[in-house]
């Protein structure tokens, strides 16, 4: 008794498997229509990240506070520009993270707003692991 294509679409949990995304890969999946980028980072892009002072951001928030402890590497956010709601593209831009070509965004590997007209960083959804290799969104 699997939900329906619509009461999927509508917001109901999605699961997915982490096993397949290799190091320093990203996938888009879609929840509740949006795209959610969901990034297996390289330890040289946690720690570029982590390295930034947060109070230079122009939305402080730590790399800590994006991810989940103990799953540093997986990054986990909606793929929406929070300019004007344009889809960015991962592993662009200068900081190696997301660039958004519409009006340049650029974010880093942890979905923060690094330059351009972007108000706050790219957010994260509600999502928790249900194991060390699948997790739930929604």
């Amino acid at each position: 008794m699997n939900p329906d294509a619509s009461t999927i679409a509508a917001g109901a949990p999605i699961e997915v498997d982490l096993s397949p995304i290799a190091e320093g890969q990203d996938i888009k999946v879609f929840w509740r229509g949006k795209p959610i980028y969901i990034s297996h980072r390289t330890k040289k892009q946690i720690e570029e990240a982590r390295a930034v002072p947060v109070a230079s951001l122009p939305d402080p928030q730590s790399d800590e506070a994006r991810v989940k402890a103990g799953h540093d590497q997986w990054l986990v956010v909606i793929g929406i520009c929070t300019h004007l709601g344009c889809i960015p593209i991962a592993h662009e831009g200068n900081y190696d993270g997301f660039f958004c070509p519409c009006h340049g965004s650029q974010y880093d590997s942890s979905g923060r707003i690094r330059q351009g007209p972007a108000p706050a960083n790219l957010a994260v959804p509600p999502y928790q692991f249900v194991s060390d290799t699948k997790i739930q969104i929604g």
